[in-house]
């Protein structure tokens, strides 16, 4: 087949959206598919012979917020850009708008409605992915958790009316996902749990999706020979720094059990400047105990995996919980809340606490420090989970599968216009 992939942003080191673009398309390319990637910056790391197509955009996020609203005015000549400034200094999220946008035209004015079989939208959702469609072009889209959630976890966290009131609107391109998604028929999700979520969330039909579990790449996430695990470091991803991710009772028990062990935790990320995390970091005095990895590229995330004690997950919810299998496949014991789809990627191979619960995380840690053998039974059983579950070349033949279902639909479809 000829598959176009559409990501709005796919840098692989902040989100899962440049993961998964990257390892599908390479999967689906080991096929012996055609694949071209249509995203916007940052853009993502492809491997060789997947052909990527740049639609830049003013990229207004990799600037301090107060750099956004001062723009070279010559860069405003395209209704996107002046559409993406302008919303972004109105306190909106106007990058999948104004991405959907650039794609259709870039569709209309290159003949791509009949460069290929199918096109797979990356949870962009927008007014421009339904007029693609309307091109004729068979259409499939990834949702990989419903935004609603994190939105109304957002909603709970504010602490005042005018905070509530910026999420709202930073959150309104959620309403948009919900119209366009009722004009939509072939969706894939990566959990039972998210399908839940989103039938409900966006009041759509099941019968809709496919679910297919995303995977890891067990040729690079393996345990490192050359790395000696130790036996006081919990390890912890902090790609969003929001309250969804539940990194505060994480650090509760941390400060809790730091009080008489010596253990160190590592977050694989950077704060925010006067962010969630950092200031959590601050109430609670923990600047000794706490490191931050910065910005890591695969092998060093591999490496960390390697030598942690124990890899954390304090979601308060997950649609479905890559570092946890990235991190069992390295033979890392793992702590996961019950939170969203957690539970399927951990299932057994490792400890499952409530989620918001500092007290369950706390003895959950104290559990993996005092009890080696305990260690190593979940660092087997999570490593052979991880093998036989998480697997790109099998998410990469489902979905092929799943492509020729919906190719197949529009056929129909033109067969009963004519």
């Amino acid at each position: 087949m000829r598959i176009c992939l559409l990501s709005y942003r796919g840098y692989q080191y902040s989100g899962g959206q440049g993961i998964y673009i990257r390892h599908l398309s390479q999967s689906l390319q080991k096929l012996g598919h055609e694949v071209d990637v249509v995203a916007g910056p940052p853009y993502p790391d492809l491997v060789e012979g997947i052909n990527l197509i740049k639609l830049p955009s003013l990229d207004l996020y990799r600037f301090p917020e107060y750099r956004r609203y001062f723009i070279n005015p010559a860069k405003l000549n395209t209704w996107p850009n002046f559409r993406e400034w302008i919303g972004e200094c109105s306190g909106f999220f106007s990058e999948p708008l104004t991405f959907g946008m650039r794609a259709h035209a870039l569709f209309r004015s290159n003949g791509f409605s009949k460069k290929y079989d199918v096109v797979h939208d990356n949870q962009c959702i927008t007014h421009g992915i339904l007029n693609i469609r309307r091109m004729g072009i068979p259409l499939v889209t990834t949702i990989h958790h419903p935004i609603t959630i994190d939105r109304d976890l957002a909603l709970k966290a504010s602490q005042t009316f005018i905070r509530s009131l910026g999420i709202r609107r930073w959150y309104a391109f959620v309403d948009t996902q919900i119209k366009v998604a009722r004009h939509l028929t072939h969706f894939i999700t990566d959990s039972q749990n998210s399908l839940r979520e989103i039938v409900a969330g966006f009041h759509l039909e099941p019968d809709r999706f496919k679910v297919i579990y995303c995977g890891v790449d067990h040729d690079v996430f393996k345990p490192a020979t050359d790395a000696e695990r130790l036996n006081n470091s919990i390890l912890v991803i902090n790609s969003g720094d929001t309250p969804l991710k539940g990194l505060k009772f994480l650090l509760e028990a941390v400060a809790e059990l730091s009080r008489t062990r010596d253990i160190e935790l590592v977050i694989v990320g950077r704060p925010m400047k006067d962010g969630y995390t950092e200031g959590l970091v601050k109430q609670l005095r923990m600047g000794d105990r706490v490191k931050y990895t910065g910005r890591i590229d695969t092998a060093e995330l591999v490496r960390r995996y390697s030598t942690a004690t124990m890899l954390v997950v304090p979601s308060i919810y997950e649609g479905f919980g890559l570092p946890a299998a990235e991190a069992m496949a390295c033979g890392t014991p793992v702590i996961s809340t019950t939170a969203g789809a957690l539970p399927e990627v951990v299932g057994e191979a490792g400890i499952l606490v409530p989620p918001s619960d500092t007290r369950a995380i706390a003895e959950a840690i104290k559990v993996f420090l005092d009890d080696a053998d305990k260690r190593r039974k979940c660092s087997v059983l999570g490593r052979e989970r991880a093998l036989n579950l998480f697997n790109w070349d099998n998410t990469a033949k489902e979905t092929a599968d799943y492509y020729r279902e919906a190719i197949e639909s529009q056929g129909r479809v033109k067969a009963g216009m004519k």
